[in-house]
């Protein structure tokens, strides 16, 4: 890819360091001329947004019933391709078998101490068959919903495909949840059956899962039996209630390998995933089966040019909806052999997933920015020690990414060559909804450019107006798209006061963002991640893309603190990269970086150093600890985290916090008091 300059410019007096990124990359022209996006999918959809979906259902999906309308829609509820009937195991797995490809490589298997298993679709269409077969033993029927509470291993999407081959909706309750989120889950979903693991391997340990479930299970009346599936061994068996669980293995191996596919309708509950609300209760959002099917089977051949011989990997756990979306039913749906990795980046070396693109010749990348960063932390040589030639596209997901991990991504993985999608949406949106088409888009380092085809996206201010180009505001959703969710389940009031009650007429994401001068969105995280400062509005993510910009940093969080003068003062969690030395003086470097970036608002009162940020396993900054942390107060819950025990601060926090005095700390090592403001 060739850098080009482009100007950006602010819009005032409020910070604009991001908008005045000015590096672009068009599209390579001889993979423009193999992309299977071009721009006339613009204009098609923007002719007429819903015929261009309509068009797609009929070419991508197989109906056992065609549908008779492709939309309803009473605001804030939708209903696509009403009418119809379809089977989402069948598109993902039967018809790529009856096509002729039950040979090729739906999933590589790897788990994190070397094993491995090769799935091809003709496997996984056993498989699916004789655990939905299981399924059905254990009293599952049509309608019932199922809890799967498992690690990264084969048995998951197989799971997940089987309750789909019966019509059971899922609930995937990420293997890092407490029993407690478990069971919350479990009661809300009301579900009838738990499909769980003994556990599985995490850094080299064994995380056990089983008796997480047991403690759950004594607070979840509605669940029958339970499916146990072995991975790590251990002294499990002591714990299978009788009557109750049931192994795996001698329950699904025994099953007959055919089960018909059974037709449910377009709306049919296709799975709940539950996601963090305002209240302490979790959200269960509703997700439906064919336009969800649909948007992920899009978005996924357009925005990763998906071709039959590709090997894609999205390095997310399934219990997220990324992996929902882009580890099981869009690439299935699409045909594509995709990459299962069970453990963490770091084990055994952090030059894992390089081994791994090397090995099996992975084409796509798709992972998080905060991983990335933690790659940057450990250098360029590890990178450059394996042949990542095979890579072709790489994407980012998750949160905003500073365009200095942009451009690292794009030279260091991608060989410069390689075209950046960074993307946006959400548990809600069910599909990628900003982004960049590769091959058709030139994209920003930073911005996830502009609406897929044929979705409506605006800024406004906070009177639902639309904001001029160079201006910022709240991300909006003007008209509905065929993945969206459907509902907050059991509460649809809930629903509509949540999403859609702060600007009638628009679904508001939550997000903040801004729009330069050529119409591309740059994404500024939450709204609830800006900090007033003196009465100037901050973004979280400008002050962490000036820190990350510094060449001594691997990553930032930037959270805002209590201040009695400025009522927010700026309190900065940085990561150094490998060899470099923390120190007081370099915390006073930080600061008047982020002062010439950005200006001298934005310096950081507070500076800590810290040998890591706290994170989910995939890939989000948990910025809620990182409050606890710079207001004193005790952590809050941390089972969410990829590492519960991995981050945790050493030192109390100094007094000279709690009197609001500017301070910079060592973690691990001390803090030191700094003196000037």
């Amino acid at each position: 890819m060739t850098e080009v300059q482009r100007s950006g410019t602010g819009s005032g007096p409020e910070i604009e360091n991001l908008l005045a990124e000015s590096r672009a990359f068009p599209p390579d022209p001889a993979f423009a001329a193999q992309a299977n996006a071009t721009a006339e999918l613009y204009e098609e959809a923007a002719a007429d947004p819903v015929a261009f979906w309509e068009r797609r259902a009929r070419e991508k999906l197989t109906w056992t019933r065609p549908f008779e309308r492709t939309l309803e829609w009473d605001l804030p509820f939708a209903k696509w391709f009403v009418g119809g009937q379809l089977n989402v195991a069948y598109d993902c797995v039967d018809r790529h078998v009856e096509a002729g490809l039950g040979d090729k490589v739906a999933y590589h298997w790897i788990g994190e101490p070397g094993d491995r298993r090769t799935l091809t679709f003709a496997d996984l269409q056993r498989e699916v068959s004789k655990a939905a077969n299981a399924l059905r033993e254990l009293g599952v029927q049509t309608g019932d919903r199922v809890a799967i509470y498992m690690p990264m291993i084969p048995e998951l999407p197989i799971a997940m495909l089987a309750c789909a081959r019966i019509g059971a909706p899922h609930t995937v309750v990420f293997g890092g949840f407490s029993a407690e989120a478990l069971a919350g889950r479990i009661n809300d979903a009301q579900a009838k059956l738990l499909i769980t693991a003994d556990g599985g391997w995490r850094r080299g340990k064994a995380v056990d899962l089983k008796s997480a479930a047991d403690e759950a299970l004594r607070d979840t009346p509605t669940i029958e039996r339970v499916l146990v599936v072995r991975r790590v061994g251990g002294a499990v068996a002591s714990s299978m209630a009788a009557g109750r669980d049931v192994w795996w293995h001698e329950l699904v191996e025994r099953q007959p390998p055919e089960c018909l596919p059974v037709p449910v309708d377009s709306e049919h509950l296709l799975y709940l995933l539950y996601t963090s609300g305002t209240t302490a209760k979790p959200k269960g959002i509703v997700h439906t089966s064919a336009g969800y099917l649909l948007g992920t089977s899009v978005t996924h051949e357009m925005i990763f040019d998906a071709k039959p011989d590709d090997v894609y990997w999205c390095a997310a756990d399934i219990g997220w909806v990324t992996g929902h979306s882009y580890i099981v039913y869009g690439p299935l749906a699409n045909g594509t052999t995709g990459v299962l990795y069970e453990g963490a980046p770091d084990t055994p070396d952090w030059d894992r997933w390089w081994q791994i693109v090397e090995e099996l010749g992975v084409t796509i990348l798709y992972t998080a920015p905060t991983a990335i960063r933690a790659f940057m932390k450990q250098g360029d040589a590890l990178p450059a020690k394996h042949d990542l030639s095979s890579l072709r596209v790489l994407g980012s997901v998750g949160e905003p990414i500073n365009p200095e991990a942009w451009l690292w991504y794009q030279r260091n993985i991608g060989g410069g060559r390689c075209p950046v999608v960074d993307t946006w949406w959400q548990t809600e949106t069910g599909m990628i909804l900003i982004t960049p088409l590769p091959g058709v888009t030139t994209t920003k380092p930073g911005s996830a450019t502009s609406p897929f085809p044929g979705i409506d996206a605006d800024v406004v201010d906070g009177e639902g107006r639309p904001v001029p180009l160079g201006e910022g505001g709240y991300l909006v959703l003007r008209r509905p798209w065929p993945a969206m969710l459907r509902g907050i389940y059991g509460d649809p009031d809930r629903y509509r006061e949540t999403y859609w009650s702060r600007f009638p007429g628009m679904y508001f994401a939550g997000d903040g963002a801004r729009r330069d001068e050529d119409g591309y969105f740059w994404l500024l995280g939450r709204v609830d991640d800006v900090m007033n400062v003196a009465g100037h509005r901050i973004s979280t993510i400008e002050v962490e893309s000036a820190l990350v910009g510094h060449p001594s940093v691997a990553e930032a969080a930037v959270v805002g603190k209590t201040d009695p003068v400025s009522g927010q003062a700026i309190f900065a969690f940085v990561t150094i990269r490998v060899g470099v030395e923390s120190a007081d003086a370099l915390g006073r470097e930080l600061r008047e970086h982020v002062g010439r970036a950005i200006g001298p608002i934005a310096r950081p009162k507070y500076l800590l150093f810290t040998p890591d940020l706290p994170k989910t396993r995939s890939g989000k900054i948990v910025r809620r600890l990182l409050r606890d942390v710079a207001e004193g107060a005790p952590l809050g819950d941390t089972t969410t985290l990829a590492d519960p025990a991995s981050w945790r601060p050493s030192a109390p926090v100094p007094p000279e916090l709690r009197k609001n005095e500017p301070a910079i700390g060592l973690s691990r090592i001390g803090w030191m008091r700094r003196s000037d403001p």
